[in-house]
């Protein structure tokens, strides 16, 4: 098979959603379909029952949400499927914005008794930035819930895209009896199978068949018939160029915890999901097909298996094929780099890969190279744009208690903060640590972790801190006698930029007007800064 046979194959894609929407449990019933694992655990009142295949960290055992991105690779339809299953807490959003720079296309989970959520518009806000194509689907229609018409006008009005039902639900709730697929026309009915694929759907040439009133009850098939009449009549037929530009989104209905309208999404998806398709760099457009390598890592996982101290660098294939053991340039560094034991995933466990190819996410073992954002490529000297970074919105103080265990301590959280499951500031004189987050739940998992996989204890103490601000200055002596002079709120952040930490939104808004040679800045992406 040549590359662009190889290339049109795959589908690279993530599962995103607010919190407790059914993401993991939608994930796995893909796997399920792929025949990658033969029975789902299942996950219900936010605890795990059974070990979730992608809940790999003991830490999202115990509280039963995600809180890293998980690989998974399966087939489907003689489609090669490259899934990312994402956090869904907006503690951990960022790991989720940086994951969407990776993927081709995402299929977003909505809970149908909730509706749109405040993540849910905050992570369709991310891939409107990009023109993601965007599936939805609606769960939990086992549930009572909201009208399903209601539901498609709030997509639209809160996520500002349109919509196009590609099945509907046949009642909702208690009176749920399955789905009508307005692709293929089949009918497929409720019945509550949690860890088995789902019976063969009832092939329906024409709704108005006495047979469907036979099957669903006369009221139900009544009310069908005027719903599919509705939908017809009010929405557009499926334009694929339109869902693939970003600006339409097919939308299911189903149970995914009862593995119900899953197999609808899935035969939709790889038919009509785009393969991998062009990236930006700063030295021009990168093509699947073009035949020199180029990835980009855009994400890091310390220990992911617990008996191994290990270290893998997440990359994302641009162009070209990866080859084992082949030497590649580190762009940042100008390192030459080789890899004897690249991998694919099934959420923890791996397996080695001889080549990979564009739209593959591949597992590096990192001896302390990569930072996310990081290129590599086959020769050329270029650098992908768009890996988001965001300022924290929490600050910590890191205190050591037990400085017997102070060596362990330091590589844990240098190796945390790499990961990017927060940001690290450090202050002069006396070495102190501070801890930058999007959410407190972020400061339980580095807690947690720098305790049981670097034996460090530790504990976060508050510091009075509004916000971080990158400084630049075009006046080199403007910006080091600010730093003089503010040197009790001036930290390095874990690349050695001076930041400034403001103690107020007053204090800033103030140093700013004071200060007009230098620049404040609310991001870290500081590849961006120095061309802007």
């Amino acid at each position: 098979m040549g590359p662009i046979e190889e290339i049109a194959k795959r589908r690279t894609f993530a599962i995103i959603s607010h919190p407790d929407a059914g993401k993991t449990t939608l994930t796995e019933k893909f796997l399920l379909y792929g025949g990658a694992i033969q029975t789902a655990g299942a996950v219900k009142s936010n605890k795990i029952r059974k070990g979730a295949t992608s809940d790999f960290m003991e830490i999202e055992r115990q509280r039963g949400i995600s809180v890293s991105t998980s690989v998974m690779t399966f087939d489907y339809a003689g489609t090669l499927m490259n899934l990312l299953d994402t956090p869904g807490h907006r503690d951990f959003a960022e790991d989720t914005y940086r994951t969407l720079t990776a993927v081709d296309s995402v299929v977003l989970v909505i809970d149908s008794t909730k509706g749109v959520e405040a993540q849910t518009e905050r992570l369709m806000e991310v891939c409107r930035m990009r023109n993601t194509p965007v599936i939805v689907f609606i769960n939990k229609l086992d549930l009572e819930g909201r009208d399903p018409f209601d539901l498609l006008d709030e997509l639209e009005e809160k996520l500002s895209i349109k919509v196009r039902p590609l099945s509907w639900p046949i009642g909702v709730g208690a009176t749920f009896k399955g789905v009508y697929d307005l692709y293929d026309g089949d009918l497929r009915l409720f019945e509550a199978i949690k860890t088995k694929r789902e019976a063969e759907a009832v092939q329906v040439s024409d709704l108005n068949d006495p047979q469907v009133d036979k099957i669903l009850g006369a009221e139900a098939a009544a009310t069908l018939r005027q719903d599919v009449d509705l939908v017809n009549g009010v929405y557009d037929p499926l334009d694929v160029a339109a869902y693939r530009a970003g600006q339409l989104a097919p939308v299911f209905f189903g149970s995914a915890f009862n593995n119900f309208g899953v197999r609808e999404v899935l035969d939709t998806f790889v038919r009509i999901a785009p393969p991998p398709g062009p990236r930006e760099t700063d030295q021009g457009t990168v093509r699947p097909e073009d035949p020199a390598f180029t990835g980009f890592v855009f994400k890091i996982h310390a220990n992911l298996d617990p008996n191994h101290r290990d270290r893998v660098a997440f990359l994302r294939v641009c162009s070209g094929s990866f080859k084992r053991n082949t030497f590649y340039h580190h762009v940042r560094s100008g390192k030459k780099l080789r890899f004897a034991n690249p991998t694919a995933f099934m959420a923890a466990q791996k397996t080695l890969v001889e080549e990979s190819w564009p739209g593959d996410v591949i597992g590096l073992f990192d001896t302390g190279n990569f930072k996310i954002g990081d290129t590599l490529t086959s020769g050329a000297n270029l650098n992908f744009r768009g890996i988001p970074s965001f300022s924290p919105e929490l600050f910590r103080e890191l205190v050591n208690k037990d400085p017997m265990r102070s060596k362990q301590l330091e590589k844990g959280i240098r190796q945390l903060t790499e990961e990017g499951v927060a940001q690290l500031f450090t202050q002069q004189p006396g070495n102190k640590k501070i801890v930058g987050c999007v959410g407190e739940l972020q400061f339980d998992v580095i807690r947690y972790r720098l305790e049981h996989e670097y034996g460090a204890d530790c504990a976060f103490q508050s510091i009075q801190a509004y916000k971080a601000c990158w400084l630049t200055s075009n006046d080199p002596a403007a910006l080091q006698e600010f730093i003089r002079v503010k040197s009790m709120q001036v930290v390095q952040d874990k690349d050695e930029n001076p930041v400034f930490m403001a103690p107020s939104a007053y204090m800033l808004d103030l140093e700013r007007r004071n200060n007009p040679a230098i620049e404040f800045h609310f991001t870290n992406e500081f590849k961006t800064l120095q061309h802007a």
